[in-house]
């Protein structure tokens, strides 16, 4: 699968996740810190927000040091639903419940044994198939409309 994946710091964890990623097949494009281009976290959730809503990569994974900010910018390209994830069971539960298609993580808080936690949830979950949830999710893509 092909995955953008920005920061704006570039680290030990960055550095876990691009490897973890690299070795599980994916095909990876970088940006900010990471890829030592222009590193303003507003700046990279919009770069990495627009190559997947245009279709360019399938999903995405961003990091400031809250995680925050970089997710704020991103869920402002239509037809992104980036989820800010710090444990497994939030990473589980975004896919399943709001189709999240970009995973943003905090460089203060997240470890790399935790990151990779993370990241095995969030490959290992799907949209949930219950009508309620479904429903959840098309409200939010005509919201977009």
């Amino acid at each position: 699968m092909k995955i953008a994946v920005g920061s704006d710091m570039k680290n030990h964890v960055t550095d876990a996740v691009v490897a973890y990623l690299k070795d599980k097949g994916h095909d990876i494009q970088c940006y900010g810190a990471i890829a030592n281009d222009e590193p303003m976290w507003s700046k990279v959730g919009e770069k990495v927000g627009k190559v997947i809503a245009k279709g360019d990569c399938k999903e995405g994974i961003i990091f400031c040091w809250t995680g925050t900010g970089i997710s704020i910018v991103a869920n402002k390209v239509k037809g992104i639903r980036a989820a800010l994830c710090n444990d497994a069971a939030t990473a589980k539960g975004a896919r399943r419940w709001n189709d999240a298609n970009v995973l943003a993580m905090s460089l203060r808080k997240v470890s790399e044994p935790v990151a990779m936690e993370i990241l095995e949830a969030w490959f290992a979950n799907t949209q949930s198939e219950d009508k309620e949830d479904i429903a959840g999710i098309e409200y939010l893509k005509n919201m977009d409309k």
